[in-house]
């Protein structure tokens, strides 16, 4: 089968978009991009998670956006994935959520400011994109657009989308930009959150590359 251990694990991280509470029902989707054979593996279109079997997962040339395998119609958001693949080289995966704090922010129309450090895992700040309608080549472009130097963009009144290295990386910046993301909407209903500057976020952004690793030196205490 073709990308058989790419649609075996968009199985997996599907089940876990929804155990964690990052989409409800069938919203939402998650690619992966096997750079090697230019093919990407994206969710279809109205199957729910726990229901998706390998053969469900639908194979797409990303240069020409045609499909090269699967019997299903592809998530509808099919191009937004792609844009990533064909313009970003740090980014084989996109995770595309429709969490509730997330997009709670995103109805604001406002970017998510950067009040806790591990937000540095998908930037300075978070981004909103611009307003389209969903699956549209506009709002592709718009989500790209929002998420330059970074991992992850608001999707204005829609939810969330996500990016990484892998599936994993992808899906962990989805869960910490919800995490900030409710600590905003907490910290707003009783006053004014206080942003992180841009220095610490981007000194943060160099510790998280070094994050699990063991750093032989280190300051006296």
């Amino acid at each position: 089968m073709l990308l058989e251990k790419e649609r075996e694990e968009l199985i997996v991280y599907g089940k876990k978009m929804i155990t964690e509470n990052l989409t409800k029902g069938t919203g939402g989707n998650l690619s992966v991009f096997n750079r090697e054979k230019n093919l990407m593996a994206i969710t279809p279109s109205g199957v729910g998670y726990f229901d998706i079997t390998p053969e469900d997962i639908v194979i797409i040339d990303v240069t020409t956006g045609k499909i090269v395998d699967g019997h299903r119609v592809p998530s509808s958001e099919c191009d937004m994935h792609r844009i990533f693949y064909k313009y970003r080289d740090d980014i084989d995966a996109v995770v595309h959520t429709h969490s509730t704090f997330s997009t709670t922010i995103s109805c604001l129309n406002i970017n998510l400011p950067p009040i806790h450090y591990i937000l540095a895992t998908a930037g300075i700040d978070v981004r909103c994109a611009e307003y389209a309608t969903y699956g549209t080549v506009r709002l592709a472009k718009n989500a790209f657009e929002a998420m330059k130097d970074r991992n992850a963009a608001l999707l204005a009144n829609h939810g969330l989308i996500t990016g990484g290295k892998t599936l994993k990386e992808a899906f962990s910046v989805a869960l910490d930009v919800e995490f900030c993301s409710e600590l905003f909407c907490r910290a707003k209903s009783m006053g004014e959150p206080v942003s992180l500057s841009v220095e610490e976020m981007t000194s943060m952004m160099e510790r998280f590359k070094n994050y699990g690793k063991r750093i032989e030196e280190h300051e006296e205490i």
